[in-house]
């Protein structure tokens, strides 16, 4: 790794691989600003005292972290809260649509926020992600469309995504580049 480029570990615990994909992503914004960046799931994390920043990402159960998130969290507490962290989520409800969905989708939910302010992080980004019919069940699914929920399958935003990194790059004050990641 080189030591005089900013060094960010892109962080993730996905639970069907949406979440993995936007942390790839993600990592490759930065990796193109020029950043020194390596990503891994929670349970392959490096150390942590290798890095400037970290880039924490998870898949959303229940309006919450995986639990293998959460505790990541919890166990390095200390070291994220010496680092500039940012933290996002994959799930269904940055994908709600309507009056009441995008009340739902906008509000930070309490047991991610409560992570996000234990660490001080500078940014919490909700993203949509996979959200498949099949294995659904009924109320659910009628719950999902009642909160505005439009379709299913790939829900994610891309261009979001990328601005998102991209104002971590701006926030590390990395270089603009002329080339742009483009996303799976």
């Amino acid at each position: 790794m080189d030591m005089n480029k900013p060094r960010i570990a892109v962080i993730y615990a996905s639970a069907q691989g949406s979440t993995r994909e936007i942390a790839e992503f993600i990592g490759a914004v930065l990796s193109d600003r020029g950043a020194a960046v390596e990503i891994a799931d929670v349970d392959h994390a490096p150390d942590l005292s290798r890095f400037d920043g970290v880039v924490l990402g998870s898949a959303v159960h229940d309006r919450a972290f995986l639990p293998a998130a959460a505790a990541f969290v919890h166990h390095h507490r200390d070291d994220l809260a010496l680092r500039s962290v940012w933290l996002f989520s994959a799930g269904i409800d940055a994908a709600l649509r309507g009056p009441i969905g995008r009340r739902v989708a906008h509000h930070v939910p309490k047991a991610i926020a409560a992570l996000r302010d234990s660490i001080s992080a500078i940014d919490y980004r909700a993203f949509a992600g996979h959200y498949e019919r099949i294995g659904v069940d009924l109320p659910a699914r009628i719950r999902y469309r009642l909160l505005g929920g439009a379709r299913y399958g790939d829900l994610r935003d891309w261009t979001a995504i990328a601005i998102w990194a991209g104002s971590i790059a701006d926030t590390l004050r990395l270089p603009r580049t002329q080339t742009s990641v483009i996303h799976p």
